[in-house]
């Protein structure tokens, strides 16, 4: 208004001037004056239609956006209640994004946002201050960032000015010819009034609209666990993260966007017609191809216009609440947001046949060749069928359990399916021989007890320093320190444990015995050749810790016994480990997938029962691999080893293995034996005793889940197309790149031809991870170096990881497509499991889990409750899960997680898909449950 009032000031002094001379002058004089009068009269009245213009705009915008929102409310609106969802971003004092799902408020509308009637006075502002700078041309505006207009959105202001500097003009030449009479002048200000009204008015009705539009989209909706205040947010692509942004750059931000309010409607209205594009190609598109358009989609799009739809966000957030400490209170701003990084037809991971494919090539579960073993097995233990459908029928009801502690004699260290004492006691001599009492012994029922933490536990050290130490107070355990620390696996050191790197083989130091190895057996090729080991009877793993060195990924493995809390103690240095015996079953893993097998004194009886237990090596082993074993038959005179030696030379013989070479290790005092399996069946054919026996057609090698062991070998494949016929490609290209034997005639997963399939993936989670994972859920990575994908498909996240200091357990479930041996093929490991039962490994033992798809799977076998408590039982206090799934399968895991006092610092849900991370607190229960 200043600049209106220079104006009048300016007009007054000059009409008196012309006054007091008109008596004394000129006809041509007194017509000049008048001209001159007309003319700073129209601008007068000029600026004040721009400023009732500006006043009617705000007032018919706000008033139409405030109806619009009480018509999305109630239903009428034209989508306010489908399936748009808004997403809340809080930001914590962690550094980290809390984010909240909302559903739609109906019983009373939100007031009209005041962020409207701001905007548009911003708009008002700047126009008066553009054209009382143009009138006394002065250069401050220059200097002020805030007052240059933005001639995108102020052009309906340019042709208002052009058609009334037009009409002034024409004015103003009557005026001078003597035609027009004040009368005609006034008639001439009045009809530049109405256009100028007329074209307001207009833009006005497009805001409106747009307002509409917009509120129809940004309805805010009750979240998916218990109603919460709903709040605006800034979001951007899940694909692309969520980057934090600093108080004074949001504040300069929400300055500059204040004077460029316009603009801000502007980009409002593009967001919103694109969001509709974006939901339609996504509905449309099918695996792989939906998300790359997405993506296509986005990319196209300038990036100014992205620079001012963030920045319209950001003008929300400021004048929705003025200054809001990040702290204490939600930022606010709204955009609904297409989950841009989940594979469209993810949800129908079930065996798919693409056109023209046989029906056979299929792709089979475990669950479809065990289910028989798993009958006899509930025979045997007298477990009815209506009894096994009615646990899978529960846990899925709205009310909160009451949590209380395990009340079992192993309190801590609780694994329900090794710690079954009912089950265990019921077993006879002979199974004990047979090492049952190790095995899986699973409940009938999942427990949903809570296991308790040890006194003083910490937060695990990061890795590497948790190789050489852990907390004491994590693992109180000093059995192995008392039996093996003369061997240096594990010593006290005052408050911590520590791991000299040693073992019984190799008392001088893992790597030294690594490049031993190496150097006796040329083929080894550590990293490049050799890429996953199988580590049997891995004490506390520091054979496996230190091939991390080499680029070597192991699977150690040993049972709980005597030698108390081995494995745990090698999960909490961060080297991978699960609790498994050879016994009577198969290991959970397919045939022909491991590079070498390892052996050091494991204290397996491999010649007993027909080689049974060497056999189980055999079936597991890669055609031309090496089975190394280290142990006292292969370098000491004494009577029992040298009986055993024995065995096992005809027990190898027969078996087709090829002994490469017996070496010594002066240091260490040892030797080693390296055998290697054949890559032909001409040995097999040629044998003058078929002991052990070949198996028969039917038995399926791959098969692996609670399989009894049969003393038999499987041919090996020789055909060029069969796994396992060939060696993969050395480390790293045979992570990136398909399977030889992945034939493209054979539908994927996904039901794309199958090296399509693998490659859809790959690229699929490598956007995910890059742009999301790493940068935009919080996660703090330095501290995570344990991680399971709890159901893996191809290995595609594991792979994604690769870069990072982490390592990857690939659970294949038991009733999904048998993809483990792909998984292994790219270098990888796994296991099968079926996530109705509890995991072989220790509480606290994991620092991320990834649930893809598992719970809404799970849903339809058992319940969630016993698998959302195995979930809190082997995740570490701070370790986290995040879960991708449809929308009712994360909210029943969120109601849960937050009962269980888990920290949900995410949830997102767009079109029935959803989106969570969660992170453990230190919470336990206080009551304690019945004894198990």
């Amino acid at each position: 208004m200043a600049g209106l009032g220079r104006s009048s000031r300016g007009a007054s002094g000059k009409r008196g001037a012309a006054s007091s001379s008109s008596s004394s002058s000129s006809v041509s004089s007194s017509s000049a004056a008048a001209s001159t009068c007309v003319y700073y009269a129209t601008t007068a009245v000029l600026v004040t239609l721009c400023v009732a213009g500006a006043y009617f705009l705000t007032s018919a915008s706000s008033a139409s956006l405030a109806g619009s929102v009480v018509d999305g409310d109630g239903g009428s609106g034209g989508g306010g209640g489908g399936g748009t969802v808004t997403t809340t971003y809080r930001h914590t004092t962690r550094s980290s994004f809390a984010y909240e799902v909302s559903r739609p408020e109906r019983k009373a509308p939100p007031a009209p946002p005041r962020d409207v009637e701001r905007v548009h006075d911003a708009a008002a502002r700047g126009r008066i201050a553009d054209e009382d700078g143009a009138e006394e041309e002065h250069g401050d505006g220059d200097d002020d960032p805030r007052g240059k207009p933005d001639l995108d959105d102020h052009g309906a202001d340019e042709e208002e000015t052009k058609s009334a500097v037009a009409a002034m003009d024409d004015a103003q030449r009557r005026e001078e010819d003597g035609s027009v009479s004040s009368g005609e002048a006034n008639a001439e200000e009045e009809e530049a009034a109405a256009t100028t009204g007329a074209r307001r008015a207009r833009v006005g009705e497009d805001e409106e609209e747009a307002a509409r539009e917009e509120s129809q989209e940004l309805h805010l909706q009750m979240p998916l666990g218990e109603p919460r205040a709903a709040a605006a947010v800034e979001e951007k692509s899940l694909d692309g993260g969520v980057e934090e942004e600093s108080n004074a750059g949001q504040r300069q931000r929400e300055e500059e966007q204040i004077d460029h309010g316009v603009d801000g409607g502007a980009s409002l209205r593009r967001e919103a017609q694109e969001e509709g594009q974006i939901g339609e190609g996504y509905v449309m598109a099918d695996h792989g191809e939906g998300e790359e358009m997405l993506l296509e989609q986005q990319q196209q799009q300038p990036e100014e216009e992205r620079g001012s739809e963030a920045e319209a966000a950001r003008t929300s957030e400021s004048d929705a609440g003025g200054e809001v400490d990040p702290e204490d209170k939600p930022t606010v701003s709204e955009r609904t947001e297409e989950m841009v990084d989940t594979l469209p037809g993810e949800e129908d991971r079930a065996e798919v046949s693409a056109t023209g494919v046989d029906e056979q090539n299929a792709w089979a579960t475990q669950a479809d060749h065990s289910h028989q073993e798993k009958d006899r097995r509930d025979e045997a233990a007298g477990v009815d069928d209506n009894s096994v459908e009615a646990a899978a029928g529960g846990g899925g009801g709205g009310e909160e359990p009451e949590w209380r502690l395990c009340n079992v004699k192993t309190g801590p260290d609780y694994i329900p399916c090794l710690d079954n004492d009912k089950a265990i006691k019921k077993l006879r001599p002979e199974n004990y021989r047979r090492y049952e009492h190790r095995e899986r012994h699973c409940p009938d029922e999942g427990p949903t007890c809570l296991v308790p933490l040890p006194a003083g536990y910490r937060r695990p050290i990061e890795w590497p320093k948790s190789r050489d130490r852990v907390w004491y107070s994590n693992v109180p355990h000093t059995k192995l320190v008392e039996v093996k620390g003369h061997q240096n696996w594990v010593k006290v050191s005052g408050q911590y444990l520590t791991f000299p790197g040693g073992g019984t083989q190799f008392i001088h130091g893992a790597l030294h015995y690594i490049d031993f190895l190496q150097q006796s057996a040329r083929g080894i090729a550590w990293g490049k050749r050799t890429r996953v080991v199988l580590d049997v009877g891995c004490g506390v793993a520091s054979f496996g810790g230190y091939l991390f060195d080499r680029d070597v990924v192991a699977m150690s493995f040993a049972p709980k016994d005597e030698h108390e809390a081995q494995v745990q103690m090698a999960l909490e240095r961060g080297i991978p480990a699960i609790s498994a015996v050879m016994g009577s079953k198969r290991l959970p893993f397919p045939s022909k997938v491991f590079d070498l097998v390892h052996c050091a004194r494991c204290r397996v009886p491999w010649h007993a029962d027909g080689g049974a237990l060497l056999l189980e090596l055999n079936r597991v082993l890669r055609p031309g691999g090496f089975f190394v074993w280290s142990a006292t038959p292969v370098y000491q005179k004494l009577t029992e080893d040298v009986q055993i030696w024995k065995a096992m030379t005809a027990l190898t013989k027969s078996m087709c293995w090829e002994l490469v070479a017996i070496k010594k290790d002066r240091l260490n005092g040892i030797g080693a034996a390296f055998y290697r399996k054949p890559t032909s069946n001409e040995c097999y054919e040629t044998r003058r005793r078929q002991q052990p026996p070949m198996c028969s057609d039917d038995d399926d090698a791959d098969v692996a889940w609670y399989i009894r062991l049969n003393a038999c070998m499987h041919r090996v494949p020789v055909a060029p197309s069969d796994r396992g016929a060939a060696w993969p490609a050395e480390w790293p290209r045979r992570l990136r790149a398909p399977p030889h034997w992945l034939n493209a005639s054979r539908a994927g997963v996904y039901g794309k031809p199958a090296p399509e399939d693998f490659a859809v993936d790959y690229d699929h989670w490598r956007r995910v991870v890059d742009r999301s994972y790493l940068n935009g859920l919080g996660i703090d990575w330095s501290r995570v170096r344990n991680v399971m994908d709890m159901r893996a498909t191809y290995g595609g996240f594991a792979a994604a990881m690769r870069d990072h200091k982490i390592w990857v357990m690939n659970v294949v479930n038991v009733d999904a497509a048998d993809t483990l041996p792909i998984i292994f093929e790219r270098g990888l490991i796994g296991m099968y499991h079926d996530w109705c039962e509890s995991f072989s490994t220790y509480p606290r033992t994991y620092d991320l889990l990834h649930a893809d798809r598992l719970f809404s799977k799970i849903k339809e076998r058992c319940a969630v409750l016993p698998v959302v408590v195995e979930v809190d039982r082997i995740v570490r206090p701070g370790g986290s899960i995040v879960v991708r799934d449809d929308s009712g399968a994360v909210g029943e895991v969120e109601r849960l997680l937050r009962s269980l006092h888990w920290d949900v610092r995410l949830t997102f849900s767009k079109n029935g898909e959803a989106l969570l991370y969660a992170e453990k607190s230190d919470w336990r229960p206080e009551l304690l449950a019945d004894p198990l």
